[in-house]
């Protein structure tokens, strides 16, 4: 007889209440409020220049944050200060709303640059990792817990925070870029496939068909109405660079075989060093992959992100995606620039 899972609650250990971090140059810790916004994107932009500076925090995602019904700025969020009143550090945790297969506590922040390597970060990360556990330990699922966090590879100084913490590295994404200025192939498709511009009459569709094509990837679970709607309704995304596959079933019903959804941030071109549209979403579903739908939502976005006059598009990718998609973007003219690092600690 196979002993069932034990429900998360009784799995993972949580402190009871949490105390706030101690340390001399932090002369307050507190949660964050919506007067904060703007401090903390600034923050966030600071340490995104020294860290990953091709792509930064935008003030809409940090507001954003505050309005997602699964996100308590009261016990989710800490704030540190210093005792003029810089904002030194801050650390935002937070429990995914898809738990398909999997519930997810995910730790993101960090520490101003010129205030790094004073033990700032540790202190905060250990009361972030107790949040986290807390966040775990309410919920009454069998399926695994894990708590997660993102590091790029130009940061080293967060791996060891993470790795002295507990963490270990899960997985690797890698950063693709591709010249806009080479040869774009034309991609036919089969009869019964057609290809059309993005138009938001379509998002709901799209948004069941990108939880249907994701389901088979790593920790990939179903993304909340409201997080679909916040990406779709951001000043980032650009329909014009977005295109859907329609296929047509036996019975001759149009449904969405696949999807490409993009973005574009100017104020990522200057650390970039180009101007670029990145590919923010792209998924084939698995009863239509094998028929040229991904390359040939890879084409038409490539050709309309020249027309746009960007100089590079560009994406992420999980270097073990289950569909072979490093090797599908490779041969489509993109080239690895950057990897990100996913730290886990699982129950």
């Amino acid at each position: 007889m196979v002993e069932s899972v034990r429900p998360l609650s009784e799995r993972v250990s949580a402190p009871f209440e949490l105390v706030l971090p101690e340390h001399s140059d932090v002369a307050l810790w507190r949660a964050a409020t919506l007067q904060d916004i703007d401090q903390i994107w600034h923050l966030m932009q600071a340490m995104g220049r020294v860290d990953h500076p091709n792509y930064l925090a935008t003030r809409e995602e940090v507001a954003d944050d505050f309005g997602f019904t699964f996100f308590d700025p009261a016990v989710d969020s800490l704030l540190g200060f210093s005792a003029d009143g810089l904002l030194l550090a801050v650390g935002f945790v937070t429990l995914s709303p898809g738990q398909r297969t999997l519930v997810k506590s995910t730790v993101a922040g960090g520490v101003h640059p010129e205030w790094r390597a004073r033990g700032i970060g540790r202190v905060l990360l250990e009361w972030q990792l107790g949040r986290a556990r807390q966040q775990l330990a309410s919920s009454q699922a069998t399926l695994p817990g894990w708590i997660q966090s993102y590091a790029d590879e130009r940061a080293p100084q967060c791996h060891r925070l993470l790795e002295r913490a507990g963490l270990t590295v899960a997985r690797y994404f890698v950063e693709l870029e591709r010249v806009l200025a080479d040869p774009i192939r034309d991609f036919e498709l089969a009869g019964g496939i057609r290809l059309a511009p993005y138009a938001p009459d379509m998002s709901a569709a799209v948004h069941t068909a990108h939880d249907e094509a994701f389901a088979d990837h790593w920790s990939s679970q179903p993304l909340s109405d409201e997080t679909w709607n916040s990406f779709i309704a951001a000043e980032t995304f650009r329909p014009d660079l977005s295109f859907v596959v329609y296929g047509t079933d036996a019975d001759g019903h149009e449904h969405v075989a696949g999807y490409l959804l993009s973005t574009v941030s100017e104020d990522d071109w200057e650390g970039a060093g180009f101007s670029s549209s990145y590919i923010a979403l792209v998924g084939v579903l698995r009863e239509w992959r094998g028929r040229h739908i991904a390359q040939a939502l890879l084409a038409a976005h490539l050709e309309a992100s020249r027309a746009a006059g960007h100089q590079r598009a560009t994406l992420d990718v999980d270097t073990d995606s289950p569909t072979g998609a490093v090797g599908l973007y490779t041969g489509m003219g993109f080239a690895a620039a950057h990897r990100e690092l996913v730290f886990t600690v699982e129950f």
